[in-house]
């Protein structure tokens, strides 16, 4: 599934209590920054996911949120992202929220 324009626009209107939100389309996904600082990624699929490490990777695993794989030379690689909870996905106070965590534990 192609990342549309109407995609791009949703989401970084969804995240815009963030700060400055900007986009790149890369491999089929979206990357998206807020100042300059990626935070979170759309997938091919379509799934949000956060940037994260340390503490808050731990805590969206607990939470139940999977991390971002993806296959190569037919191993399977985990990336730093982590789905964004289900709140969040209609909730652009919740999205805020969980950027705002995402880019304070890249700090």
């Amino acid at each position: 599934m192609a990342v549309s324009a109407e995609d791009i626009a949703f989401l970084t209107d969804h995240f815009s209590g963030i700060g400055h939100i900007t986009t790149r389309k890369m491999m089929g996904a979206l990357c998206l920054y807020a100042d300059g600082q990626i935070f979170a990624i759309r997938s091919a699929d379509g799934q949000v996911f956060l940037k994260a490490k340390g503490a808050f990777a731990e805590e969206l695993l607990a939470l139940g949120q999977h991390p971002f794989t993806m296959e190569r030379d037919g191993v399977t690689q985990t990336m730093g992202y982590y789905t964004i909870p289900g709140e969040a996905i209609d909730d652009p106070d919740a999205a805020v929220e969980w950027g705002r965590r995402a880019l304070a534990a890249l700090a």
